[in-house]
């Protein structure tokens, strides 16, 4: 019976806790206390006294009853009827664990009024068993001697148990001071006795560091334990913080906690109802930020520190700053009068509100101008209340007696924030149609404002929700409008946000056409055309004016009032402008030069001309601005720069200094030149060719076309001209991204190499510069302390050595040279009396007076000046060798028998080098020594008597001295690990590279280091690493043959052997630890993200440590300096100084769900807090509970990190004002959890990267750059430098990884320097964190047009006068994806984030506001990017078709015919320009310079090279494609999202079916389109050049056409093995032919797949759009049938006519032959009569009509090219008119025929792939193409494809 008690028992923990069979560290996890229900909300302290109960199971069941009871009353009282979630099932089981306890009493009757007495009493035992005074006593004692007796191991032992004990002990005393409340007051005085009671007390005041606190504990200020509240700085903030005197008493029900002073932040929670954990939260916040800029301002004197007025006024202005700024904009009076008179106290004040404020603004955080509206009315309310003797909560806050900050503020604006965005239908509505975070914040851009009132006004039309009206087709949304811009769908964008460049492009291009068609001469006749300029830039001017009017629609009720009349003054003035210049132009035209009107013209162009320049120069140039501003009170002047200029919130003030104005221009000066220089100049450019053909073309009369003309007969032959011009302007439109390309890889060469980067590429070059290391680590990365030339002093001694040996002059200029370092002096000095000290330390008797008359004769030569002759320096080397090999004897070993007799022999070969070869000893002053010191020596007992070192100080010598001695050797020991070279190489070059010199670790800039994570692998699993493939390949099968050197490693580390096989891993818990963990360092795990950043802290423990020991006296930290590896992780001082300056937090958006549901992922990432004390998770909690009989959900955000018992303790918990993922996920999540981050700066880490410890060395420098001025602003993001660890997988993976690198080091480089404009392109960039937290975040959230979050913060800090700068001496490691398929996903995501950004007003403002250089910069390397990358491929189609119309309308031929004129080299050179770009050449260029950079020449050749065999321009022609397919469909229609990639391994083999899921819209159907353009361009076209011609004209087509179409099954694995090809076409089929359903997904169906494709067309925009780029296909049908023989050359409509009725007569057959079987069940037999016998007539009429009539059986292979294309373009239209298609019956039919087209599609695509599988040697080929870089590393990549399964070699 007590058996089946016992695993009911177990069997409720279980079920209460989620319990796993294995535990943390592989141990059974047992207890209750593990999963309380969060909606209880004192849910904590519940789980402290189950926990208790857990501990003291064993020890007395009877108080673990008590305990459990205790807390199903707490459970009782907080939710009395079971509303909450998991409530009921808490209590439940809780009480059948309080019932079995009370079972195992055996019946015994309970006397309950004994609880407080028996708990009494268990409290005295527990006290005495664990000795609770002694163990503090020791504690203590330890602590003030353990930094220098090396104890530090010992009392972090004492401290752990300590802290469990009184934290069991608090619980208890908790416990007994509840029950004692129930209870008459005189019966628990006699339960508890007063001494009793003050023990207790006592004891529970020593717990204060078990008291939850994140880094600072403020609630035990007496702590002894953490050393952080020791420090001045922050005892200083602590106290400045306190409350005084001007403040206003607190209310007598205002409760403030015994352990601590009430203070101002007391105050502001008192007023405004702010909750307590945020108050908890913000007021660690600002004490560390105080401490901090304190430690930077300088150290504080005396006992009683204060914060310095400088420290509190810095931080006063960085914090309110923004609201600074917008009070001048609005203008609005600050709430203060003057910043100057504010004293200390008011600025801590008005900081701590603001603070708050923001902590408890939730989404409101991304409406920074909405905190600063906010904050201005709760700091007047503050002043109000101020005046007043007691303090009384603000009116804005309260309502019925409750003050809340969250309810009453920030609700009403989450409210109508939410509904908002609720509109957005999931980011498939258009962006007028609903108001985004920009659009809140931008109505805070104007004093209309203050209409919301104070209280909020929440009548006012703000406020309204948006309603919806109208359903159906034409439905649209009312709701309140947006605010000074609507992201309107369309290309238009490009136009209206570049206007400046395409302006530009188009003049010049028309002049120089101009001058091309007038030979190149400037006579009268060229400049009168040449000023038909003026015209083209007043149109184009009224263009932009216009789009300004349109793209405003939808804001124009809620825009300033000077935005509208702006916009609607520049309409009405470039519509005058532009009729009034067009009429003189044509008016001077007609008068000619002579006459008055062009002189009018003249002048007015002129004058207009000078009029741009000089508003050009004000607001453009730097030098001009001071002078514009001087004049801004000029009314003229205000009126120009209104007209010319936007003046919005942001982009004022976007200038920068003339020096950098000067480099940027001067760089696009150079670009441009080059442009037009090729474009004109070179023989074979693009317009001066085309001059002679298209007039010659114009002149032509009466060409003969094989179709019906419609168009082509008076206009000159317009189209034909448009087909020779179309793809040259094109080209001319792109090509700037070329030069532009080509010319920043060489700038940016030449700046790499001016930055020392890649002098050490290799292993000789790490040996060159080994010698110099030192200095130059202790020169970057130590302060200067004068006892820091240890270090310094390594390999020294090597360099006098090889001074003595090469000098011939004497003794004194000897010393001289080698004095002249004063390292090398140091390291002489040392050495040879550590020599000395050591020797004369193990010796005794006879061998320590050889030392001594050793050295006295040394001595003696020295004075003597004869050391020259009587010490042999040639002999040096070998003395200093067997010096060493007995200080390797002595280092690091136990004393034992055989190493005596080791040491004995190896101090026996150094004296017979010294005396033998070395030294030439003079006898003559001590003989009798020298007697003595012989006869032992002929005795053999000279060196007998040894005393081994046991004195740490002397031990530490020993190391240090072996050290100095073998430093050159250690150079020589280069490890064998490739990733090991390249860290030990980067790092050593980036010390000779330019960076600011490091502060010492207490005055460094604090940081923070923030990760968001949602539900990617943290940890792998065994069952994920054991878990096999199709092919049988695990995770842990791959890595082994991936990594063997590490593997091996690995093994040794846990003492196993080599050869021993995995299951033998699998039989020990901590093994299986191990192991997990090896595997998730080696993958893209969150594990390998959180160790990395992590070494942060290590970094700079082990700086503080050092720099603490070193400041201290030499001689008592001696011993410590070479055992730091083991001390400084465990010194209170170092743990403290590194937490003060470093935090780190993860925000795991759904960890309170995974653990509410016992994911594995919860498990892990618990033991990452467990195994990482400064790690902190942030997560949002969901809480279920009723109000008025209603459910409810309430949000939290939450902090938390692993307690004394390895499990979560919750640090803060504020309350949300609801769900806060109303936009995109990741900034959300980002922003829920921004509050919980501390310092001045914070690094944006994804969860694929890593960090390196050498690295973290470096942050101290990288801090360091946020004080230094780069041109006119301070940096506001400093961009880092990234190593993509991913390149050596796979050939795919090092092309990813290659284009990476190349754009995060080479491109970035350009892009910062000097051009200014780079921007955040994702982590893991350092941002100034409080410029960015008061402006916004540091990422956006609306919802799809934000979809690319991380590049908006560089927008925004660009565009609010930041500076981001890029910085090379330090990189952080970043995953990348490693197959086609994810790589495809991931680039998909960042097009169509590209092409959000097009629509966004950050562009738009960025490509107004920036001066027109720094425009140009900005276009090319974002939208511009993706723009030139879709004119590529478009500039292929546009010459295609033009092709195409020549070729099917027969005016080629009859060109051709009359004159020799099609054969002109402008068209070649446009072609080969676009195939050059096209196959990657281009983008090569900056990958292959970076290459020879950082790898030399011949690297860099070899891996071009290596690249080009591997087929990286077919990979880099698909991801053409791929970019050009979602950058259009994000402008045209939408729907750009974010995409999982897994960023898993990636070694299976993709089946086909998956493959065509993926690529059938974006590339095979674009592909096959090329392909049948260029068979039409074969059949029809005339080519003069024949087969060769052709292939000239068309190679690159068909270059982009096979790789679009093929390159998926190419770079597939096992893609070409027959097996793989046959299991392939039976899963495709399957796939193809399964009919859809309800629930069914892509994945299983055809039909469900052809769903989810057309989800993108939606709206009636795109709908027509989508119709109208469906219309190409139809000119094919109309061209080719005019080329039949049936046509008979007829050129008349109504052959047309005729071949659609034959096509109408197929798709009646195609419906006859599709009818379906199943709905005809009694008439089978018919139908399939039906269906013979129109397949024998359609036969049969083929037949007779190719014998009796013209058509040919050529004619029946025409048809196929004229209506294949045709039914594409009925299906196109058809699917985008899908709810009409259907209402008219005809779905079914349509998607029959798009499932033959993709069939059609499928087997052309896979028919080749199967006749390659058939040919083994193929297959072989891609293996070794996919997985080159593994192969040349000895890498089994066949063996990890083939696997272990045993079917394998089937």
């Amino acid at each position: 019976m007590a058996r089946a008690e016992a695993n009911w028992e177990r069997l409720v923990r279980a079920a209460l806790r989620g319990e796993r069979l294995v535990g943390a560290y592989g141990q059974p996890v047992t207890g209750i206390a593990g999963n309380v229900p969060s909606s209880l909300g004192n849910n904590v302290h519940i789980e402290e006294v189950l926990r208790a109960a857990d501990e003291i199971q064993d020890e007395d069941p009877t108080v673990a009853r008590i305990l459990c009871e205790h807390a199903y009353t707490l459970a009782q009282s907080l939710d009395p009827n079971s509303e909450g979630r998991g409530v009921l099932q808490f209590k439940t089981g809780l009480m059948s664990v309080i019932r079995q306890k009370l079972a195992k009493r055996e019946g015994v009757a309970i006397d309950r009024s004994q609880d407080i007495a028996k708990l009494q009493e268990f409290y005295k035992l527990y006290r005495e068993k664990h000795k609770v005074d002694e163990l503090i006593e020791d504690e203590m004692k330890l602590r003030e001697s353990a930094v220098f007796s090396g104890n530090l191991g010992e009392l972090e032992r004492k401290t752990r148990k300590r802290k469990k004990v009184l934290a069991t002990l608090k619980v208890l005393w908790s416990v007994i001071e509840d029950m004692t409340k129930e209870i008459s007051p005189e019966d628990a005085k006699n339960l508890i006795s007063e001494e009793m009671k003050k023990v207790m007390q006592k004891d529970a005041a020593r717990t204060e560091d078990v008291v939850p606190y994140n880094i600072i504990p403020l609630d035990s200020l007496n702590s002894t334990t953490n050393a952080i509240v020791n420090f001045p700085e922050v005892r200083a903030a602590i106290s400045t913080l306190q409350y005084h005197r001007d403040l206003p008493r607190l209310p007598g029900t205002f409760s403030v906690p015994n352990a601590r002073n009430s203070d101002i932040l007391d105050l502001l929670q008192c007023v405004f109802g702010f909750q307590e954990d945020n108050v908890k939260n913000q007021r660690e916040h600002i004490i560390h930020l105080l401490a901090n800029e304190q430690s930077r301002v300088g150290k504080l004197p005396g006992n009683e520190p204060k914060i310095d007025e400088g420290a509190v006024h810095v931080v006063f202005s960085k914090a309110l700053d923004n609201y600074i700024k917008w009070c001048n904009y609005l203008p609005l009076r600050p709430v203060w009068d003057n910043t100057d008179s504010l004293t200390k106290e008011k600025k801590l004040l008005y900081v701590c509100l603001y603070y708050l404020m923001w902590g408890e603004a939730a989404n409101v955080r991304f409406i920074p101008e909405g905190l600063c509206y906010i904050f201005h009315h709760l700091a007047r309310e503050l002043g109000e209340i101020l005046r007043k003797q007691i303090a009384e909560p603000a009116e804005s806050c309260s309502s019925g007696g409750v003050v809340s900050f969250l309810d009453k503020v920030i609700y009403p604006l989450y409210e109508i924030i939410a509904a908002e965005a609720a509109n957005n239908k999931n980011g498939r509505a258009p962006h007028s149609e609903w108001r985004n975070y920009d659009d809140f914040n931008e109505f805070f851009w104007s004093h209309k404002c203050f209409n919301l009132g104070w209280p909020w006004k929440l009548s006012d039309p703000f406020f309204s929700k948006p309603s919806r009206k109208d359903k159906g087709l034409l439905g649209r949304n009312h709701h309140y409008g947006k605010t000074s811009f609507v992201e309107h769908r369309t290309f238009l964008h490009l136009y209206h946000s570049f206007h400046r460049l395409w302006m530009f492009l188009i003049m010049m291009f028309q002049g120089l056409t101009i001058i091309a068609f007038n030979d190149g001469s400037f006579d009268r006749k060229t400049i009168l055309q040449l000023l038909s300029l003026g015209p083209t830039y007043v149109v184009m001017k009224f263009i932009e004016s216009l789009l300004d009017i349109l793209m405003m629609y939808g804001a124009y009720s809620t825009s300033r009032r000077s935005a509208i009349t702006r916009v609607a003054w520049r309409f009405c003035w470039f519509t005058v402008a532009s009729v009034a210049i067009c009429y003189l132009y044509i008016k001077a035209l007609q008068d000619g030069t002579k006459s008055a009107t062009f002189k009018i013209y003249v002048f007015v162009i002129g004058a207009y001309v000078g009029a741009k320049i000089i508003i050009s120069l004000l607001t453009s140039v730097p030098c001009c601005h001071g002078l514009a501003e001087a004049c801004y009170h000029w009314s003229a002047v205000r009126l120009v720069k209104w007209m010319h200029q936007e003046n919005n919130y942001v982009g004022r003030g976007m200038h920068e200094s003339v020096l950098d104005y000067i480099k940027y221009a001067t760089f696009w000066i150079a670009i441009l030149g080059a442009k037009f220089s090729f474009t004109y100049f070179l023989q074979e450019s693009l317009i001066k060719p085309l001059v002679k053909p298209t007039r010659t073309i114009i002149n032509f009369r009466g060409l003969q076309y094989a179709w019906h003309d419609f168009v082509s007969k008076n206009n000159h032959n317009a189209l034909t001209i448009v087909s020779l011009w179309a793809p040259v302007l094109s080209i001319y439109l792109l090509d700037i991204h070329v030069f532009y390309t080509v010319l920043s890889a060489i700038y940016g060469f030449l700046l790499g190499a001016r930055d020392r980067l890649g002098e050490i590429s290799n292993v000789e070059a790490v040996h060159r510069f080994f010698e110099k290391f030192p200095r130059e680590f202790m020169h970057r990365l130590h302060v200067a302390v004068p006892k820091r030339k240890q270090l310094l002093s390594s390999g020294q001694v090597f360099l006098a050595k090889e001074i003595a040996e090469d000098c011939k002059d004497s003794q004194e200029e000897l010393w001289l040279r080698i004095s002249k370092d004063e390292y090398m002096q140091y390291a002489v000095v040392e050495c040879f009396h550590s020599i000395y000290h050591i020797l004369t330390s193990i010796l005794e008797k006879e061998g320590r007076l050889w030392v001594e008359r050793i050295y006295g004769g040394i001595r003696d030569s020295i004075s003597n000046r004869t050391i020259q002759s009587d010490l042999h320096f040639k002999k040096l080397p070998n003395v200093i060798a067997k010096l060493v090999a007995v200080l390797g004897i002595l280092r690091g070993t136990t004393e034992s028998s055989d190493l005596k007799k080791g040491l004995v022999n190896a101090i026996q070969d150094l004296y017979d080098d010294v005396h033998h070869e070395a030294f030439s000893v003079n006898m003559s002053g001590h003989i009798e020594d020298w007697e003595q010191i012989n006869l032992a020596r002929a005795e053999g007992r000279l060196f007998n008597k040894l005393k081994w070192p046991n004195d740490p100080k002397l031990k530490d010598l020993i190391k240090r001295l072996y050290s100095l001695l073998t430093i050159k050797e250690s150079a020589a020991t280069v490890p064998k690990n490739l990733e090991a070279r390249r860290r030990l190489q980067f790092f050593t070059n980036s010390l000779f590279m330019e960076m600011p010199l490091a502060r010492p670790v207490s005055e460094m800039v604090c940081f923070s280091v923030f990760t968001p994570y949602y539900s990617e692998i943290v940890l792998y699993s065994m069952a994920e690493l054991q878990k096999k493939n199709e092919d049988g390949i695990t995770t842990l099968f791959y890595l082994q043959k991936i990594y063997p050197d590490e593997w091996k490693n690995f093994l040794t580390r846990i003492n196993r052997d080599e050869n021993a096989a995995d299951s033998e891993l699998f039989g020990n818990p901590n093994d299986i630890l191990e192991l997990r963990l090896w595997a998730s360092y080696r993958g893209q795990t969150l594990a390998r993200t959180v160790r990395g950043m992590m070494y942060y802290r290590k970094a700079l423990m082990l700086q503080s440590y050092l720099e603490r020991i070193q400041s201290e006296d030499l001689e008592s930290t001696l011993g410590l300096t070479s055992s730091v590896d083991t001390h400084f992780e465990l010194s209170p001082e170092a743990r403290a100084q590194a937490d003060l300056k470093f935090t780190y937090v993860v925000t795991c958006q759904i960890y309170g769900k995974q653990k509410g549901e016992g994911k594995p992922e919860a498990a892990d990432i618990a033991l990452l807090m467990q195994r990482n004390e400064a790690f902190r998770v942030a997560y949002i909690d969901e809480v279920e509970n009723a109000k008025n009989g209603k459910p409810i959900t309430e949000y939290y955000s939450k902090l938390v990190k692993a307690d004394i018992h390895g499990k979560d303790k919750e640090i803060y918990s504020i309350k949300l004002p609801g769900n806060p993922k109303l936009g995109e996920g990741k900034p959300e999540n980002q922003n829920h959890a921004i509050i919980f981050t501390r310092g001045n700066a914070v690094q944006t880490i994804d969860m694929n990267q890593d960090n390196y410890f050498e690295e973290a060395l470096k942050m101290r420098n990288l801090l360091e750059e946020f004080s230094l001025k780069r041109g006119k602003h301070y940096p506001s993001i400093l961009g880092v430098r990234e190593h993509v660890f991913t390149g050596s997988v796979s050939s795919l993976a090092s092309f990813m990884s290659n284009q990476e690198t190349s754009f995060v080091t080479l491109g970035q480089r350009v892009l910062a320097n000097p051009l200014k404009v780079r921007m955040h392109y994702g982590h893991p960039d350092v941002f100034d964190r409080i410029f960015h937290i008061t402006r916004g975040g540091i990422s956006k959230a609306s919802r799809s047009i934000n979809i690319s979050e991380d590049i908006y913060a560089g927008f925004n800090s660009t565009l609010r006068q930041g500076c981001i700068t890029h910085h090379e001496y330090i990189q952080v490691g970043k995953g990348r994806d490693v197959g086609l398929n994810q790589i495809a996903l991931f680039e998909g995501k960042v097009a169509g984030g590209n092409g959000e950004q097009v629509l966004s007003r950050d562009i738009y403002r960025l490509g107004q506001f920036f001066d027109f250089f720094r425009m140009l910069s900005f276009y090319v390397t974002t939208v511009g990017f993706y723009f030139c990358t879709m004119l590529t491929v478009l500039t292929v189609y546009i010459f295609l078709y033009g092709k195409t119309y020549l070729a099917l309308s027969g005016v080629g031929e009859s060109i051709q015919n009359r004159a020799d004129i099609l054969q002109n080299t402008a068209l070649d050179a446009a072609l080969n320009t676009q195939f050059l770009f096209q196959i990657g050449a281009f983008t090569a260029v900056p990958m292959i310079l970076g290459f020879i950079l950082e790898s030399g020449v011949l690297t860099a050749f070899v891996q071009f090279i290596t690249m080009q065999f591997q087929l990286c321009s077919v990979f880099f022609t698909f991801s053409l494609g791929t970019r050009t397919h979602y950058f259009g469909r994000a402008i045209l229609h939408g729907g750009a999202k974010y995409r999982a990639t897994g960023r898993g391994f990636v070694v299976r083999h993709i089946k086909f079916a998956e493959n065509y899921r993926i690529y059938a819209r974006s590339h095979f159907v674009k592909g096959m389109e090329v392909a049948l353009l260029l068979v039409i361009f074969l059949a029809y076209g005339f080519n003069n050049g024949g087969a060769v011609g052709y292939i000239l004209l068309s190679i690159s087509s068909w270059f982009m056409a096979l790789s679009w179409l093929f390159a998926p099954y190419l770079f597939n694995p096992s893609g070409f093995e027959w097996q793989k090809i046959v299991e392939d076409f039976t899963d495709w089929t399957n796939w193809l032919f399964y009919r859809g359903g309800i629930g069914v997904k892509g994945e299983e169906s055809w039909e469900a797949w052809w769903e989810e494709e057309l989800q993108h067309i939606y709206s009636i925009r795109g709908r027509i759009l989508e119709t109208i780029l469906s219309l190409r296909f139809f000119i094919f049908q109309y061209g080719v049938v005019y080329h039949m023989n049936a046509s008979r050359e007829s050129t008349a409509l109504s052959v047309y006519w005729i071949s659609w009725a034959v096509l109408g007569g197929l798709f009646i057959l195609l419906l006859v032959f599709g009818l379906n079987p199943k709905a005809m069940v009694h008439f089978q037999l018919f139908l399939r009569l039906v269906k013979s016998i129109a397949l024998l007539m359609v036969l049969a009429g083929l037949v007779l009509a190719i014998l009796f009539t013209e058509l040919s059986i050529g004619d029946v292979f025409a048809s196929i090219l004229a209506f294949v294309p045709t039914g594409w373009g009925i299906i196109s239209i058809a699917m985008a008119w899908k709810p009409v298609v259907k209402k008219l019956g005809l779905w079914k039919t349509v998607r029959a025929l798009a499932r033959l087209y993709d069939a059609g599609t499928g087997m052309i695509i896979f028919i080749p792939i199967a006749i390659c599988s058939w040919f083994p040697f193929i297959s072989t080929f891609q293996t070794r193409l996919l997985f080159n870089q593994a192969f040349s590393r000895g890498l089994e990549i066949s063996l990890i494809l083939a696997g272990n399964n045993p079917n394998a070699g089937m």
